[in-house]
């Protein structure tokens, strides 16, 4: 089934392809320039710093729902071992196998194709099974660190989740960036809280996973209009699930990372966060969130920090 003249009208208007070259593999991540990031350290007033990362564990946020996505499956492989003879330094080592889209990570702009394509115009079948992402893959991502903006939109509808299948429209990130005080500006990294990982905190893995709140399919053109480096969110599925039109699966991953070319990440436990910025009524602050370098990843797990 072909997508809709409706989604390929908004991907026309928030293409960025060839915008930085067409050689360019980080797409909107260029807008974080030197600027950006000397104004954002300038952010931190506190030192405070907030944690952002779920906890990697066997009984994680993977429930089956995704195929091939497992939570992590944690091994020792050497317990006080004392390698160099008796009486010497003893060592403890662990391996993990797990997806690396398992829990707080980012997608890489490979992670979505649409009609056979990649950001920037290069052909899908540049993935393959061995190698991985030969363009864009989330190892190409050496640093990631800007001004952080949480969009608290649970808080500006006056609740502690948003209900499940809600969309977070436009109009919701107006009312977001309105409580913060703060104007989104380009090469900022937007976390839109929906609350949704309350379920997940709470014991209802199955709850925080289906059906969940998200980003509509009208939201990438805010972010476009703004010049948004990279967007992060409190849910599995980043967008609104099930969709909000039922011909048209995961079109926000299509738009934003193919389209506009910007790294989009899911799983952030962002509640820690609202609370903070609540007490000290500011919303932005340095963020940290450099993904885990996999050489031809499609995605990477991170632990970010927010300092305020």
């Amino acid at each position: 089934m072909s997508l809709p003249a409706a989604f390929h009208d908004i991907a026309a208007r928030v293409n960025n392809w060839g915008r930085w070259g067409a050689d360019d593999e980080i797409g909107t991540l260029n807008l974080i320039t030197d600027e950006v990031v000397r104004e954002a350290a300038a952010t931190v007033r506190t030192g405070r710093r907030v944690p952002l990362a779920l906890a990697l564990e066997q009984d994680g946020v993977q429930t089956g729902m995704i195929p091939g996505r497992v939570n992590p499956l944690h091994a020792m492989v050497q317990i006080n071992q004392e390698l160099f003879g008796p009486g010497t330094v003893a060592t403890s080592d662990d391996i993990v196998t797990m997806s690396l889209q398992t829990g707080t990570h980012w997608d890489a702009l490979t992670h979505a194709s649409h009609s056979g394509m990649l950001y920037n115009g290069r052909p899908a079948d540049t993935i393959t099974a061995h190698g991985g992402a030969g363009f864009s893959g989330i190892g190409t991502v050496r640093h990631l660190v800007s001004r952080g903006v949480l969009l608290d939109v649970a808080r500006a509808r006056g609740v502690d989740r948003l209900e499940g299948g809600r969309a977070v429209t436009p109009e919701d990130l107006e009312a977001a960036q309105e409580l913060a005080g703060v104007t989104v500006r380009a090469g900022d990294i937007v976390l839109v809280r929906t609350g949704q990982v309350r379920l997940y905190l709470g014991g209802d893995r199955n709850g925080y996973t289906y059906p969940s709140p998200g980003l509509s399919v009208r939201a990438p053109e805010w972010f476009h209009a703004r010049d948004v480096a990279a967007v992060a969110n409190d849910t599995v599925t980043f967008e609104i699930f099930p969709p909000e039109h039922e011909d048209l699966w995961l079109p926000v991953h299509a738009l934003h990372l193919v389209e506009m070319g910007m790294p989009q990440g899911q799983n952030w436990n962002l509640e820690e966060l609202s609370t903070a910025c609540a007490e000290e009524d500011r919303y932005t602050f340095l963020l940290s969130a450099t993904p885990e370098p996999f050489t031809g990843g499609t995605g990477a797990p991170v632990a970010p920090v927010a300092l305020l």
